[in-house]
């Protein structure tokens, strides 16, 4: 299934957006609170008891032939089972809304409405790659999970810095995480 409406962005390339929602997998946080975007009709709900919550700024950088970069702001509730991710530019406005649940998950971009069997699907279908949701929840709580060839730093984790890189599969992939206090 292709994401046709994710090029239909002027200098947007699925590249580009891949990159987006790898990163966002990977990186989850923002440093300006985006707006909340509404839920789409039949949209998975997020487990509100116990539901942690992220949010800060992160970067992309991929190596290769066709390198390529992006920071976004990013806000993360949930867990690998159930869970929302709000994708946003640096002015806050809304790229993207990633919600799952076992069984299902949804992406929202503007009026558009893309449903998967499981987050995996979603996310190898908009990035390409198998992204570790997994791995990035245990980041994000001081746990240093290497999972599909992705290994953590986090020795600035205490303070809200994550890095983590991706060597294999090719392209190599540098992931920076900044949480917001």
């Amino acid at each position: 299934m292709k994401l046709d409406f994710l090029k239909a962005r002027p200098g947007c390339s699925r590249t580009t957006w891949a990159g987006v929602f790898l990163g966002a997998a990977i990186m989850l946080s923002g440093c300006a609170q985006p707006p909340r975007a509404p839920s789409a009709p039949g949209a998975p709900d997020v487990i509100q008891a116990q539901t942690k919550r992220w949010e800060g700024r992160m970067s992309l950088q991929t190596q290769g032939e066709q390198a390529q970069g992006f920071s976004a702001g990013f806000e993360l509730k949930g867990n690998p089972q159930s869970g929302e991710l709000v994708l946003a530019t640096p002015l806050g406005t809304v790229l993207g809304v990633l919600r799952w649940s076992p069984g299902e998950a949804v992406l929202q971009s503007g009026n558009d409405v893309k449903r998967f069997s499981s987050v995996g699907e979603l996310l190898e279908q908009t990035t390409g790659a198998a992204v570790p949701l997994q791995a990035l929840f245990d980041w994000l709580d001081g746990k240093n999970t290497t999972l599909n060839g992705w290994q953590a730093d986090l020795s600035q984790q205490p303070g809200g810095k994550i890095s983590a890189r991706r060597t294999e599969p090719a392209p190599v992939a540098d992931l920076r995480i900044v949480l917001s206090q």
